[in-house]
């Protein structure tokens, strides 16, 4: 049994929470909306937010809620990071405005459109850092880059997220 829901979520400065039909997450790195169920109430005092259900039929929605709520705090006040690494010769990238060119051992370069809210950053060429206030969304970019020229296990080459 989970008791992920009861784990109380500490408010960092500048951040604040307004619940409507769903709850606003506003931050210094910006705005995130979390659903919130029937059966589920926010309460918040000094700091600090904590869920509440109505029965253990909502056991699940509980833990669910308070885990997407703690990860719009985390993103709203210091965001999320993905760091992928290019192995290959002459593997490289570029960022032209919304766009990274990847050069990735085809006969052609692989344009890819950044979506708002993600900003990617190149180091020497060959070091991506994908950054962003949305945790799922910095996790489906970076998933998208690498898969462009999965890892090969036989000629070390492709794209890996670092340390991989």
């Amino acid at each position: 049994m989970s008791r992920v829901g009861k784990k109380p979520i500490p408010l960092p400065k500048g951040v604040k929470i307004t619940v409507g039909d769903g709850l606003l997450i506003e931050g210094p790195k910006g705005k995130q909306t979390v659903p919130l169920p029937g059966g589920i109430t926010l309460t918040q005092k000094d700091g600090v937010a904590e869920f509440q259900r109505d029965g253990d039929d909502k056991a699940a929605l509980h833990g669910l809620t308070r885990a997407l709520t703690a990860n719009a705090v985390q993103g709203v006040s210091t965001g999320f990071t993905r760091e992928l690494q290019l192995f290959g010769v002459g593997y490289r990238c570029e960022v032209k405005g919304r766009i990274a060119i990847f050069a990735l051992g085809y006969s052609h370069p692989v344009i890819f459109d950044i979506p708002n809210g993600i900003d990617i950053v190149i180091d020497k060429n060959t070091h991506v850092v994908v950054t962003g206030a949305d945790r799922q969304l910095v996790g489906q970019v970076a998933a998208n880059i690498r898969r462009m020229r999965k890892p090969d296990p036989y000629k070390q080459k492709g794209v890996r997220y670092t340390g991989e």
